[in-house]
């Protein structure tokens, strides 16, 4: 099947977004899929406000239709609300073709967080977007139940988990370091919404680490210089940052999943967070993890916590079944492109939901 995804989030980024679509457009090779990539590297651009490092493509639309009609895909997936995705949903409502599309991010209240816009105007802008597709992919129940108790049709958002490379991160070499352990560690988007400052406040024992880049940054690097900020790492150096670590906290309360929880599980390293959406749906109640409203207190359970029952938690997860739950709430329409008209219905898409740990297995 040639598969087209359309995302607003792309390389230079380092995110999970980017880390999803790559990881899935791997599988979809390997399983005989064709799969173009529709991505803001093909258009200019302007930098987000608020966010210069991602960028938004600028009147996209024209170049976008052609690019549908050139490739003539046989299912859309929209991956993103930007106006790539904007555009590709134009595209696909007027022409009358099928889509399915995937809420990775928790936008409404990133948005709040930045600029006090509340939530009820970014969830209608949502349901605008997302409410003419077959299916809104989503990584957790809990987002599931978000989403409709925001008017969301509950018939038409299904879940698609996230999984991890467990080659790449695995048990194996160690950063070398010189710093006092115990060795704390938050990797991510260094950006407000990501409640990194929770982390930092914390008084704990060793040393604090922090991996990413982002708007924050420099702020925190000049209000904690105690702290080591090692800025953007390729996977297999992140893996090794990981093996040094003694526990990964995660202090976020609006992931909508954290595939960075599952990076460190992988590396056999435990994780401690809040009891909110992510971490509840990564480690649930496995002894994976300490999860507290007390970060602290989690933090120094996790400590305690054997390195190989994280390590057993993460094989859980895998790219190739994630990517199959991926395949089955496309929407394939064949040549409905050519005629410009209605496709063939989904594939298995009123089938039960699996939980993140059980489709895995």
């Amino acid at each position: 099947m040639k598969i087209l995804i359309v995302t607003d989030a792309w390389e230079p980024q380092v995110n999970g977004v980017v880390r999803t679509i790559k990881s899935t457009r791997r599988e979809l090779e390997k399983m005989g899929h064709e799969v173009e990539l529709l991505t803001p590297l093909e258009f200019r651009t302007l930098p987000c406000p608020t966010y210069p490092d991602i960028r938004l493509s600028l009147l996209p639309g024209r170049k976008v239709r052609q690019r549908i009609r050139d490739y003539a895909p046989q299912a859309i997936h929209i991956s993103t609300e930007g106006p790539l995705g904007i555009a590709a949903r134009a595209y696909a409502v007027r022409n009358r073709l099928p889509y399915t599309t995937a809420y990775h991010t928790r936008f409404p209240e990133y948005v709040r967080a930045r600029i006090g816009l509340p939530l009820s105007v970014t969830y209608g802008f949502l349901r605008w977007f997302h409410g003419k597709a077959k299916a809104v992919m989503v990584p957790t129940q809990v987002v599931k139940r978000d989403l409709e108790t925001f008017g969301f049709d509950p018939s038409r958002v299904v879940l698609w988990s996230r999984g991890v490379d467990l080659d790449i991160f695995k048990p194996g070499p160690a950063m070398h370091h010189d710093l006092e352990k115990p060795i704390f560690l938050c990797v991510g988007r260094v950006a407000v919404e990501k409640n990194i400052d929770a982390f930092l406040k914390l008084d704990l024992p060793g040393t604090k680490w922090v991996a990413g880049d982002g708007p924050a940054l420099a702020r925190l690097k000049a209000e904690y210089p105690d702290v080591h900020f090692t800025g953007v790492l390729g996977q297999t150096a992140l893996a090794t940052l990981y093996n040094a670590a003694d526990v990964f906290v995660f202090p976020s309360k609006t992931d909508t999943f954290g595939l960075v929880l599952l990076e460190a599980l992988a590396c056999g390293c435990p994780v401690a967070g809040y009891p909110v959406t992510g971490p509840v749906d990564v480690i649930g109640d496995s002894p994976a993890g300490a999860l507290d409203a007390d970060l602290r207190a989690a933090a120094m359970r996790a400590l305690t916590i054997d390195r190989k029952a994280a390590r057993q938690h993460a094989e859980l997860f895998s790219w190739e079944a994630c990517t199959r739950q991926f395949l089955t709430h496309l929407h394939p329409f064949g040549d409905a492109l050519a005629g410009a008209g209605a496709g063939a219905g989904a594939v298995s898409n009123g089938a039960a939901q699996p939980t993140p740990e059980s489709h895995a297995l």
